[in-house]
């Protein structure tokens, strides 16, 4: 059995997830401060990858980076870099798809930190960069970590955009998403299943985490034998 799927996958999705943890928290703490109007023009923006279809997010991709592109050609033309049907263009493709859920995620968080201890860093002195690295995030690492984890496995199992955007090259580009696909179109059921059993487990393993980490943070908002309001 060649593991190069799933040893695909996993850079992909860790690379993508080392990205969207940034921009995720980068934009959801920006937007979270915005006025309303704004903030609900820039949600529906940042939010729109997450109920577009990833086909869709696949097709813009290769309009954008295709070989035949300006961008793609010019891409091609300067710098011999072809991005289209390489593993690393798999990286764009769950980015995009993956964002909304840490933006998501990191912005409710942030939203509901108390801003009274913000405030009250600042009042002793303290810098806004101090205050958001040793205040605000510590205080929502549970739900970034969180949005971290899903993101992850949303990155692990992306099919429509990834395929669209790097194919699939046994031992190049192939994933465990696109292996499982192409299985199934030579009639090989049996290591079909294999992979499938594959991604359902760390699918698995990745939600209990999620889990975890809930129960955690709401015992550590309601200690034992705190009345819950």
């Amino acid at each position: 059995m060649d593991w190069f799927p799933l040893l695909n996958s996993l850079r992909i999705a860790a690379i993508s997830t080392v990205c969207v943890f940034f921009l995720g928290i980068l934009a959801a703490y920006y937007v979270a401060r915005l006025p309303r109007v704004a903030k609900g023009l820039l949600d529906c923006l940042l939010t729109l990858p997450l109920v577009l279809p990833p086909t869709v997010v696949g097709f813009f991709l290769l309009k954008l980076l295709g070989p035949k592109t300006v961008l793609g050609a010019w891409l091609l033309d300067t710098f011999a870099l072809r991005v289209t049907m390489t593993w690393p263009a798999a990286i764009f493709a769950v980015i995009i798809v993956t964002f909304p859920l840490m933006y998501r995620t990191a912005r409710g968080a942030f939203e509901a930190f108390d801003p009274n201890l913000l405030a009250a860093g600042r009042t002793l002195g303290r810098s806004n960069p101090w205050v958001f690295w040793r205040v605000l995030m510590p205080g929502c690492r549970e739900g970034l970590m969180a949005g971290t984890v899903l993101a992850f496995a949303r990155g692990l199992g992306e099919y429509g955009a990834t395929s669209m955007v790097s194919g699939y090259t046994p031992g190049k580009t192939a994933t465990i998403a696109t292996t499982v696909y192409q299985l199934w179109r030579e009639g090989n059921d049996v290591l079909a299943y294999r992979w499938v059993a594959v991604n359902v487990g760390i699918s698995l393993a990745v939600l209990l985490a999620v889990n975890l980490l809930e129960r955690r943070e709401k015992r550590d908002k309601w200690p034992a034998g705190a009345p819950e309001v």
